[in-house]
């Protein structure tokens, strides 16, 4: 929605993107904590077997998709208030100013904004061809696991 808005001249229909841009960012954060919080409190299941180089890069895509999780709406945040403009969750509360106004670090936090938007496009890339080649190629059971709330450690019958 972001690179869909930008370009647009002031008016009422970028104006209306804009709002649910900031608001499905702060839902975003808001459901990243309450992921990050249960994560914490509840075991994973272990890793099917595959070799420690793929463990190690599954581990290390897990923790940069939760840092983007936080880092692209807290970002938003900061330029949204930086550009002098109040970030108002639903159109019902008004969130706390975490950077006063300042054209320069606005222009900065912009520009952090649009780089971490790519790369969270990129980290999620990367995430869906995991998935694909495990699916097909692999033909082991994470997917199933990733979709299923049953066993994660069992092949539900019928999946590869």
């Amino acid at each position: 929605m972001g690179w869909v808005m930008t370009p647009l001249t002031i008016s009422p229909l970028r104006v209306k993107l804009v709002n649910w841009h900031k608001w499905i960012g702060i839902s975003v954060l808001l459901l990243a904590t309450l992921r990050t919080f249960w994560r914490c409190t509840h075991t994973t299941p272990a890793f099917l077997p595959m070799p420690r180089w793929q463990r190690r890069l599954a581990n290390g895509l897990h923790g940069t998709l939760y840092i983007l999780l936080f880092a692209l709406p807290v970002s938003g945040w900061c330029y949204s208030n930086a550009a002098g403009y109040p970030v108002v969750y639903l159109g019902l509360v008004r969130l706390p100013t975490l950077v006063d106004k300042d054209k320069t670090l606005s222009q900065t936090l912009h520009g952090l904004h649009h780089l971490l938007g790519w790369l969270l496009l990129v980290a999620v890339g990367l995430h869906l061809l995991a998935v694909i080649k495990h699916h097909f190629v692999d033909r082991d059971s994470t997917l199933a696991r990733m979709l299923s709330t049953r066993d994660r450690g069992e092949t539900p019958a019928g999946s590869p």
